[in-house]
């Protein structure tokens, strides 16, 4: 069964994988030439015009974007936390819940095998390719970087680690829910709006004192790029909190999918 999952998703993977892969590499092509004296000289103007609290949120206020590697520490991998976060929570949204959508599930059932079996097939499926996109993104840029010039090989491996923060509960997060639903549109809208919002509640929760509050209601604080980028480590609290939340939803997956009542 494991080998029909991996089958049934790989085409998935590829798609999402290849989105980011081919952004980057249009960037590590194009980004030398657009960074000339003459536009880092108008980018500097233009940064100051930005409140320094919008800075903030993308990291600008504590690195340059006038390479490659500093670009990819602020907006770069913005783009990467989304992208991970919007396959993550789809993956989760439907390798359960789409066995009911296509009928597919009244087969599955006839096997002389447990839900428990089929929804451990499913989760570990889901963990590898999550973990293989984060692994093949991470190689990819790393190959582009050392091409393009110098930079913090120890901060880049930290960086490359945090999208597992943020896919891997929003993947358990999404499975949870899809066990009480018995269609995949209504739930693949849901995970798609989750990311969003999680996204925007942490641009939000770095714009000031005020809002700093909201953080807490994201899982998106757990990818911890700010504190990577400025001081090369990564807090261990974090990681403690993203495996708790992965485990605990998962976990409540398996209760909840062993009493559901399957159409």
């Amino acid at each position: 069964m494991i080998k029909r999952e991996l089958k049934v998703n790989l085409k998935s993977f590829i798609i999402w994988t290849s989105i980011l892969v081919g952004m980057f590499l249009v960037v590590f092509l194009v980004y030398p030439y657009i960074v000339t004296e003459d536009s880092l000289n108008s980018l500097d103007s233009m940064m100051k015009v930005f409140p320094k609290e919008l800075l903030k949120a993308f990291n600008m206020d504590i690195t340059s974007i006038n390479t490659v590697y500093g670009w990819l520490k602020s907006e770069g991998f913005m783009f990467v936390l989304i992208i991970v976060g919007i396959y993550s929570s789809m993956l989760g949204s439907s390798i359960v819940l789409k066995e009911e959508s296509d009928k597919t599930i009244e087969y599955l059932s006839s096997l002389p095998v447990k839900r428990r079996n089929i929804m451990t097939k499913k989760v570990l499926v889901s963990i590898f390719y999550i973990t293989l996109m984060v692994v093949v993104i991470g190689i990819f840029n790393y190959i582009g970087l050392t091409i393009s010039g110098d930079f913090n090989r120890g901060q880049y491996l930290l960086l490359s680690i945090t999208p597992l923060l943020i896919g891997l509960p929003l993947f358990a997060i999404n499975l949870f829910i899809s066990t009480f639903r018995h269609k995949t549109k209504k739930v693949i809208g849901i995970s798609l709006g989750m990311v969003f919002l999680f996204y925007f509640l942490q641009i939000i929760s770095d714009l000031g004192e005020k809002t700093k509050f909201l953080r807490y209601f994201t899982v998106y604080t757990l990818a911890d790029t700010r504190n990577i980028v400025s001081k090369s480590s990564m807090n261990p609290v974090m990681i403690i909190i993203s495996i708790t939340i992965t485990i605990v939803f998962i976990g409540c997956s398996f209760i909840r999918y062993e009493k559901k009542e399957l159409i």
